[in-house]
């Protein structure tokens, strides 16, 4: 018999029949949703903390990394605007002439140097000119930016970024640079460190090269370099201390070539000396001396008061106001108007200027802009200097360029207008287009022009630059030998010696001026060191270089215009 389980003592664990009452279940769901309310409360205020923690530090970083910083940095360093580079600066056949590297420049934050001694030790490793005493104590000043070096070489550069020290960094620049170095300096010009311009085209065309716009020349540099080469030669053979030389087209007013001696580095332009900077093409001006007969004798033709066969009396000195004018080879006999120019008589040009007449005679000059600063794209521009109370004895001693003195500049574009028809241009060094010329403005009659063009082929022919002329360009010119002034009168025994050519003389194309500053007479030159021997050599040779280069053909003898070849017939010859 199977034994009975024990009864529990309240009896039978029966389920409860009854159903739960609404009232349990209410309190079970309220408990829950009171949980889960208080950890969704804690949650979002979690987050909140969390969120409001954030924009906190960002707002910090802006404040820091942009705005304070942002001031900081354009206060301490005011670079240049790189986003566009400086423009590049052309001769007429697209050569480069100036143009700008970028480049690296060191700076420091003192702050953040705790071994100044030590860090300007090792940077004056990489950078021995550098000082490094000089560099300690830049390195321990309490400011946040020091300039260390500009334009570091790109093995600098990186020399220095293998050091590892936080606190040195780099200021992307530019360094202006001049692939033709010293031989258009003059023109070119030059920057300062921050690539401003300081001279030259630079300077005046600075807004333009900023805005990243090329400035194209009408500077020829085969022409430039030719006219350089042989100014510098006459100026060695003759120990001269300087010289000055131009080229320019007579139709135009273009200048191909601008040459000031002695010149200098523009990458280096500090270190050059006042007279290296100085351009005496330009901004120099000086007594011309005989090359101004050319404009007397225009103005006595032109007005009528003189016609070319006729004669002056050159038989002896003048003595006026005290003062004596002679010839340096005198013919001691009357002369011709077109002899007067072959002799280069001072005597002859005085008397010519007396029939001018001394209103007639500054008119003329002021019109052909003798009496003013020469109008051209650098600012480096001298005013001519001349007397202020225009007595007859000044008009005497004008007539030969003394008691004027004009820069070279003045001097060729004057002697473009009496050669090219009479038409007055400025000159310029901005390359032109044939829609880009001026009509000029009229100063002389074509026929005056075409006179003066027959003097001056008659002075290389048979006269004083004989030593100008170059088989089949039918050059034409005139000498020129001036004393210097000094500030106490004329210096003795100090003088400028020039000659202005044109050719070829029968339709003129170019004017190519050399002037020597202070030559000294040599063997080769028989004592002598006027401008029929020491520049009238020198503009042949510029001429017989540069004619084939620009397309310029010889010509036969026969093509020289007849009227001309009469007045060399009647001529008398020097030899």
């Amino acid at each position: 018999m199977k034994p009975r389980p024990p009864r529990h003592p309240q009896g039978p664990q029966l389920a409860d029949p009854r159903p739960p009452r609404f009232e349990d279940l209410y309190a079970l769901d309220g408990e829950r949703k009171r949980v889960l309310e208080t950890g969704y409360l804690r949650l979002l205020f979690g987050g909140g903390l969390f969120l409001v923690a954030f924009l906190a530090i960002s707002l910090r970083l802006l404040e820091v990394g942009v705005w304070d910083g942002g001031e900081r940095e354009s206060a301490q360093l005011p670079t240049p605007d790189l986003a566009v580079a400086r423009a590049d600066i052309l001769d007429r056949n697209g050569v480069l002439l100036a143009t700008s590297l970028a480049t690296a420049s060191l700076y420091a934050d003192p702050q953040q140097i705790a071994d100044p001694a030590g860090t300007a030790a090792k940077l004056v490793e990489i950078l021995p000119e550098l000082s490094a005493a000089e560099l300690t104590a830049k390195l321990s000043a309490h400011s946040r930016f020091v300039w260390i070096k500009r334009d570091l070489t790109p093995r600098q550069q990186y020399a220095v970024n293998r050091l590892g020290i936080p606190a040195l960094a780099f200021q992307r620049e530019e360094r202006r640079v001049y692939p033709q170095s010293s031989l258009t300096a003059h023109v070119v010009g030059y920057t300062d460190v921050d690539n401003k311009g300081l001279a030259g085209i630079e300077q005046s065309f600075d807004d333009v090269l900023k805005s990243g716009q090329p400035v194209q020349l009408s500077l020829d540099l085969r022409v430039q370099h030719i006219l350089h080469d042989e100014l510098q030669r006459a100026i060695t053979d003759f120990s001269a201390v300087g010289g000055a030389g131009m080229v320019l087209d007579a139709n135009t007013g273009e200048i191909l070539a601008m040459v000031s001696l002695p010149d200098f580095d523009p990458v280096n332009a500090g270190t050059a000396t006042p007279d290296q900077r100085f351009n005496r093409a330009t901004l120099g001006v000086y007594e011309m001396g005989s090359t101004f007969k050319i404009f007397n004798t225009a103005a006595a033709l032109d007005s009528g008061v003189i016609g070319i066969n006729d004669s002056v009396d050159a038989s002896h000195p003048l003595r006026v106001a005290g003062f004596t004018i002679s010839d340096f080879h005198p013919e001691n006999r009357p002369l011709t108007v077109s002899e007067v120019i072959m002799y280069s008589s001072n005597i002859g040009s005085a008397l010519i200027a007396q029939r001018i007449g001394t209103e007639r005679q500054r008119k003329f000059m002021d019109s052909i802009g003798m009496l003013r600063r020469a109008s051209i794209e650098i600012p480096e521009a001298g005013a001519p200097m001349y007397p202020a109370d225009w007595r007859p004895i000044n008009t005497m001693t004008i007539a030969y360029g003394h008691g004027i003195a004009v820069s070279a500049l003045h001097l060729v574009t004057g002697v473009a207008a009496m050669v090219n028809g009479g038409m007055m241009r400025p000159a310029t060094l901005i390359h032109r287009g044939l829609d880009q010329v001026t009509d000029g403005q009229r100063v002389i009659k074509a026929e005056t022009s075409a006179q003066i063009r027959q003097l001056l082929r008659l002075v290389v022919e048979k006269g004083t630059g004989k030593k100008a002329d170059v088989p089949g360009y039918f050059v034409g010119g005139k000498t020129g030998t001036a004393d210097k002034l000094g500030s106490h009168g004329y210096v003795a025994n100090a003088r400028m010696a020039s000659f202005v050519g044109v050719f070829p003389i029968n339709a003129p194309r170019y004017v190519v001026l050399a002037m020597v500053d202070d030559p000294k007479p040599n063997a080769s030159s028989y004592g002598y060191a006027t401008g029929g021997w020491v520049a009238a050599p020198a503009v042949g040779r510029v001429i017989q270089r540069m004619a084939p280069l620009l397309g310029i053909p010889p010509q036969d003898q026969n093509d020289m215009p007849s009227e001309t070849a009469a007045l060399l017939v009647s001529a008398r010859g020097t030899e």
